[in-house]
């Protein structure tokens, strides 16, 4: 059972800009809604990658998505728009 979901509202508020970052490649996309809340989850508990709990999917792919993001400026853009 998944814990501290984000609201409809949160989810609206980053889905913009994970949407700008994303690279067409072909693949099946991800629930990026689901990968940012396990990527929440591990910021909130300070917890290793490894023990994301299964439900936000496999660990090592939520990691790979916040590196992706981590590189592609994702956290800067958000954080500029909060402090705007």
């Amino acid at each position: 059972m998944a814990r501290n979901l984000m609201s409809d509202e949160e989810w609206a508020f980053f889905e913009r800009f994970i949407l700008a970052v994303r690279a067409p490649n072909g693949r099946k996309p991800t629930n990026h809604r689901l990968v940012l809340d396990g990527i929440f989850w591990i910021a909130r508990t300070g917890a290793p990658w490894r023990d994301l709990p299964e439900e936000f999917g496999k660990w090592s792919s939520v990691y790979r998505q916040f590196r992706r993001w981590t590189l592609a400026g994702l956290w800067e853009d958000i954080m500029e728009t909060l402090n705007q």
